[in-house]
């Protein structure tokens, strides 16, 4: 069987398994966040908490309810890092230093799990546990409980509620992430990943020296990374590791885990607005997008534009012999379209083309189909302003679902498309204009600069992922990094709960005859059409002096 069809084929065989999972776990995600019962263990949570769970939220309160949260979770998140040193199950390594501890709370309280370290060099058990798998749990629960409060505001009317945060943060914890992640841990135990807490052990003598490992509760981590598009490696190779994804199968495993919530959000959000055809059409355009990103960094991966390129049969450099070109360019798009980050091949050496792919990806603002949560949000944020696009070129007052969109709410959705593009283009400039940071690059040129823009994409985009080939972890980019993830993943959570508020508020207006439909093929290619053109003219000229500078050079 040749390179290309089996990638081909692992490629349908995952669509299959996606199709298969959508209806069952969008309608049980729909009816968990739609249930007004408790279970007794979500009781015992609020009481902890002091929550109570039946009152519902105006979007400021929600808002704090997300913010204070997120808050503690960054404290304690560095405090247990700083303290390391004196923790049982460190396994020697020393307390985390203050600018790398910053950067790391905040990269896993943000969903991006964007890693400046080596993870089995400078994390214990207690802090890879109990510290950085809890946020991935709670981190993704978060974007899920946003992205449910927003639904809810397209869905009710007159009303300014959305809901109850901590009722949402648990439920989407208890309900969905912990039975899924339990299955998808024991499932890659099977597939032959790791899950101990040994300790370092020697595993033989390399060049006069002497090779070790460390064991830890990896197939555990390994299940929610992926499920809650979270990325963060137990090992600094992240899923390219044998302990982390073992094999061909387990990879697929994985890119399935990666992929199966935020497709099925669409669904959840059908059945929630009362019209599984409103969520197909945000399916249809998200599948669209990850259809063919997927196919194009086949192509230039596959593509022999090269001799070595001819006599490898494709770019082999830097890719794992036991997952292929195929199964490698099918994990980093669906990681570069999510949130995820986790990574099971060097990014670096992509082809210039295949880099600039993976980019445009993050740029787009991960929402084909993004991340648990903020992916969904992303793109009806989106289909807001696709809306109001038709709405101009026909001349008539913008509606989607029912809901007027007026000036507020363009405002809402243009503030929120436009601070992770702010963010990227002003650190990037910044970082190249000043004269330290640039001595982090490996290489010069064209590729030296994707290096520095891939950074600060993944970090203000939640994502995670790495370039490679920059050296990160200085206090500069620690603390310029963690700031963007911070402001990255919450600056637009204020614009979405906002806009969630206003359109709750709103009274619903009947359907005429020159009512956009938005559950045609017709709204779902313009929705495409809008996402590829504002994140086309925000990125291009970046775009055009790093990937693609290569691309057209090699």
């Amino acid at each position: 069987m040749s390179p290309v069809l089996a990638g081909v084929l692992q490629f349908l065989a995952l669509m299959v398994a996606l199709a298969l999972a959508y209806r069952p776990l969008g309608d049980y995600m729909a009816g968990v966040y739609s249930s007004p019962k408790h279970l007794r263990v979500e009781k015992w949570i609020y009481r902890a908490v002091g929550a109570n769970p039946a009152t519902e939220m105006r979007w400021p309160a929600y808002l704090r309810g997300v913010l204070g949260f997120s808050l503690v979770s960054v404290l304690f998140l560095y405090l247990l890092q700083r303290v390391q040193g004196s923790l049982p199950g460190s396994l020697g390594f020393a307390s985390i230093d203050p600018d790398q501890a910053f950067n790391t709370a905040a990269s896993f309280v943000s969903n991006t799990n964007w890693q400046s370290y080596y993870g089995e060099q400078a994390m214990g058990h207690v802090v890879q546990t109990g510290g950085l798998a809890v946020q991935n749990f709670l981190s993704a629960a978060v974007g899920m409980a946003v992205a449910v409060a927003l639904v809810r505001g397209f869905a009710r009317t007159r009303t300014g509620e959305l809901g109850n945060f901590w009722a949402d943060l648990v439920r989407g914890t208890v309900r969905i992430l912990l039975p899924i992640a339990l299955v998808g841990a024991v499932l890659l135990v099977a597939c032959g990943a790791i899950q101990n807490f040994a300790g370092i052990h020697e595993v033989g003598q390399f060049m006069g020296g002497s090779q070790q490992w460390n064991g830890g509760a990896v197939a555990s981590q390994e299940a929610i990374k992926e499920l809650g598009t979270n990325g963060g490696g137990y090992f600094n190779a992240n899923s390219a590791h044998p302990f982390e994804n073992p094999n061909g199968l387990s990879n697929l495993l994985e890119i399935f885990l990666i992929l199966l919530i935020p497709l099925s959000l669409t669904r959840t959000f059908g059945r929630m607005v009362g019209s599984v055809r409103q969520g197909y059409a945000i399916l249809a355009a998200m599948v669209t997008i990850w259809v063919v990103f997927t196919g194009l960094m086949m192509w230039t991966e596959f593509h022999h534009g090269a001799p070595a390129f001819d006599i490898a049969g494709g770019a082999f450099e830097g890719k794992e012999t036991r997952f292929g070109i195929g199964a490698s360019s099918i994990f980093s798009v669906a990681t570069t379209l999510t949130s995820t980050g986790a990574v099971n091949s060097f990014l670096s050496s992509y082809t210039g083309f295949g880099g600039g792919i993976a980019l445009l990806g993050m740029q787009l603002g991960e929402i084909a189909p993004g991340g648990v949560g903020s992916g969904l949000y992303g793109i009806l944020v989106m289909a807001v302003i696709a809306v109001f696009l038709a709405g101009l070129m026909v001349g008539r007052t913008p509606e989607y679902l029912g809901k007027k969109i007026g000036t507020r709410q363009i405002k809402f959705a243009a503030c929120y498309i436009l601070i992770t593009p702010a963010l990227v283009l002003c650190f990037t400039g910044v970082a190249m204009a000043l004269p330290t940071p640039v001595n982090s690059l490996t290489n010069s040129g064209a590729h030296g600069f994707s290096e520095i823009l891939y950074a600060y994409t993944s970090g203000a985009n939640n994502n995670g992922s790495a370039f490679a080939g920059l050296n990160a972890d200085t206090q500069w980019f620690n603390t310029s990094i963690g700031v963007a993830m911070l402001l990255g993943r919450f600056l637009p959570m204020v614009f979405v709960l906002a806009l969630a508020g206003s359109l709750a508020e709103q009274k619903p207006v009947p359907a005429t005859a020159g009512t956009l439909r938005t559950d045609k093929p017709l709204f779902s290619g313009l929705l495409v059409g809008t996402i590829m053109i504002v994140a086309g003219l925000t990125y291009f000229p970046a775009l055009a002096l790093g990937p693609l500078a290569e691309g057209l050079a090699s």
